[in-house]
């Protein structure tokens, strides 16, 4: 039961670290891998080949030391045959015991040679997959550098498109905030209007009221009066 509840939180935390790591970090640090990956590849490929090439110069070796004992066994044989030839039997064990030695160092040599060559086909064939698999690698650095870019041009196009949303969405927080709406507008004047409706009716009710529709009207026609003067002097009537 704890390891189950001790790998949900691994893995919450997980998520949550992969949530809030940086997209461009998380890209640098993939091409970074790759790269390395590259150069181990590239050294343990070139040991590879490196030992491919102290076999090939062990074999040439070996082969040359070969034809000297076989050369050597040769000219051994042939001063025993000599010395048969002439009846001396001490010169004639001499190089029969030399031209054995030389055979058994043959043998030692052939023997050298021929494991030399199998470790050098299974060597041959181990530098031609270290090669291949560089040369693969080399390709996958190529794609994801390719990708690199491609992900670096969506990540700011994302970034940029961010920007704007946050800018557009200040902007409209801005504007709610600030700036009243025409329907808001339209009914406090309604508000008003009704308010400066409710007073007059209310007053035109009471005697302070009626008083000054009084005034009003003595007002009028005393202005009635005064254009009727005006109209005699000027001989309007």
């Amino acid at each position: 039961m704890f390891k189950r509840i001790w790998g949900y939180i691994k893995q919450l935390f997980r998520g949550f670290a992969e949530s809030a790591m940086d997209p461009e970090v998380e890209i640098e640090q993939a091409i970074a891998e790759a790269r390395a990956t590259d150069q181990r590849l590239r050294n343990q490929a070139a040991k590879v080949i490196a030992h491919r090439t102290q076999l090939e110069a062990r074999i040439e070796k070996a082969a040359s030391e070969l034809g000297e004992a076989r050369e050597m066994a040769k000219q051994a044989l042939l001063k025993a045959e000599e010395a048969k030839n002439n009846g001396d039997s001490a010169a004639f064990d001499k190089w029969t015991q030399a031209a054995q030695s030389l055979a058994l160092k043959i043998q030692a040599a052939e023997s050298n040679v021929n494991g030399l060559k199998e470790q050098y086909e299974i060597a041959l064939q181990q530098a031609e997959d270290a090669k291949a698999a560089v040369q693969q690698n080399a390709m996958r650095v190529q794609e994801l550098a390719a990708k690199r870019m491609q992900l670096l041009g969506k990540l700011e196009q994302a970034r940029m498109q961010e920007a704007i949303n946050s800018a557009m969405e200040s902007m409209t927080a801005s504007m709610e905030r600030e700036a009243p709406s025409l329907s808001k507008v339209e009914e406090k004047i309604e508000s008003r209007l009704a308010g400066a409706k409710a007073h007059s009716e209310l007053r035109e009710v009471t005697p302070e009221g009626a008083e000054q529709e009084l005034k009003e009207a003595v007002s009028l026609a005393q202005a009635d009066a005064k254009l009727e003067e005006l109209r005699q002097e000027l001989g309007l009537n």
